[in-house]
């Protein structure tokens, strides 16, 4: 798949999956994600996927500062529901990552382990946009994730969808909402808030 090329210098998170390892997907469990595996998920390429990775990326640094994040055993919240301002999109990004799905996902093998369900929640009673959950130690942390504080996405969408668009800004249009995409995955620290429980 040809894609610009600042999906790769993108920090890339790194997982255990003890389920991987048990299946003999591989030796050590190890399931790491770049940035260009979730725009496979989602399709495309845009603020909401990028923020959705960066809630990933901060977020489970925040809840497991030592050793990887546990795949399988990370219960996911995200305060809107599925149609609201594309969270569903925001879910899928995330499921992809830690997991976690609601009543889609792996149902477990016959000792009731490795169970998947149950472990994302749409419109979540909580204080931040998503919310991350450790199994083994219920320890949390939020994640608000605002990329209005360095970029104005819908403003490059309506540049080229508008009546009075011009050819120039019809054809100049991916490239402009990519480098916006970029500009986002290029400052994390200013974008995403991560609140420690």
């Amino acid at each position: 798949m040809n894609y610009p090329k600042f999906f790769d210098e993108v920090e890339k998170i790194i997982t255990y999956d003890e389920l991987a390892q048990f299946l003999g997907v591989n030796d050590d469990g190890i399931i790491d994600f770049s940035y260009a595996d979730v725009v496979k998920t989602a399709g495309h390429s845009c603020a909401t996927v990028a923020g959705a990775y960066l809630t990933a990326l901060y977020g489970l640094k925040a809840l497991y500062p030592k050793g990887y994040p546990k795949r399988g055993e990370i219960k996911v919240e995200i305060q809107k529901t599925p149609t609201q301002n594309n969270a569903g999109v925001v879910g899928c990004v995330l499921s992809n990552i830690t997991g976690a799905t609601t009543d889609y996902g792996f149902g477990g093998i016959p000792t009731g382990k490795f169970n998947r369900r149950d472990l994302l929640f749409y419109g979540a009673d909580i204080e931040c946009d998503v919310k991350f959950t450790r199994l083994d130690t219920k320890r949390s942390v939020g994640v608000n994730y605002r990329p209005g504080k360095i970029v104005n996405p819908m403003a490059i969408l309506k540049s080229a969808i508008f009546p009075d668009a011009t050819e120039e800004d019809k054809r100049s249009f991916p490239k402009r909402f990519q480098e916006m995409v970029k500009t986002v995955l290029e400052n994390g620290d200013k974008v995403i808030e991560v609140i420690e429980y």
